[in-house]
């Protein structure tokens, strides 16, 4: 496929060669079930695999379509797993860890008595060491992220994860930032201080602004990233000269 042109002829095969290797991704699909993803998104991600494996496919390098499709289908749906699945950045060794050792604990669970396998056990039946079995438990207690809402206490005296953490103040933000920006309104234009003046002191809408200065709510939308853009690089530029200061590369002005 990968050599033909791009033509409505080429598409139509495209589109049947799809349909009819589609049961196969499914079938891949179904493999991976019970993983913590559902299985209609399983489909939809080994769909996409086929799709790839079609348009990528060339027969004269001499493999069988089966051989090509049936690894691309497979990594395009391990590649979801790595990348959607997880909360955070996980490097692919300790997921690999992870991956060992849930298995690992899965068969042995049939052969120890109403216990957890130790890691010694782990390590002995994946062929892993104990270090690295250590890494793969941790990955699977760190596979979710905890939610802010679970409960950390018991009984009527139980509290939330969100309830440890302090409470933004947005009137504290407001102040800093038009401390931070007073110095800059007085360098722009007459039009670009008061448009500015009007969005954020006193928190009107665009069209609004748009209707008072009488120009497009648009004009006023391009304004605005303009020159609170110029205004932040400012900001950060002056930012920057203090904190070389403070470490004595520079003095302030």
């Amino acid at each position: 496929m990968a050599a033909l042109p791009d033509c409505p002829e080429r598409r139509e095969l495209c589109d049947k060669v799809i349909c009819a290797w589609m049961p196969m991704a499914g079938r891949i699909a179904r493999n991976f079930r019970d993983r913590g993803e559902a299985l209609e998104d399983l489909e939809q991600v080994a769909a996409l695999g086929l799709v790839k494996a079609v348009t990528r496919f060339e027969p004269g390098r001499g493999c069988a379509f089966e051989s090509y499709a049936v690894p691309t289908i497979v990594g395009e749906v391990k590649r979801h797993f790595r990348d959607h699945m997880w909360g955070v950045h996980v490097p692919r060794r300790t997921q690999e860890l992870r991956n060992r050792v849930r298995s690992a604990i899965q068969q042995l669970d049939h052969r120890v008595d109403d216990r957890t396998p130790s890691v010694q056990e782990i390590a002995d039946f994946s062929g892993l060491t104990c270090e690295e079995v250590r890494t793969g438990m941790e990955a699977l207690e760190s596979y979710r992220p905890l939610s802010l809402n679970a409960e950390l206490g018991s009984g009527e005296d139980g509290y939330s994860l969100m309830d440890t953490f302090g409470v933004s103040e947005p009137g504290y933000d407001r102040v800093l930032f038009r401390e931070a920006v007073k110095p800059r309104l007085r360098e722009l234009p007459e039009r670009e201080r008061r448009i500015l003046y009007l969005r954020f002191f006193k928190g009107m809408t665009q069209s609004r602004i748009a209707r008072q200065m009488g120009i497009s709510q648009m004009h006023v939308s391009r304004l605005l990233a303009r020159t609170c853009e110029r205004i932040r690089e400012q900001v950060e530029e002056e930012r920057g000269r203090r904190g070389r200061a403070a470490t004595g590369g520079e003095d302030t002005p």
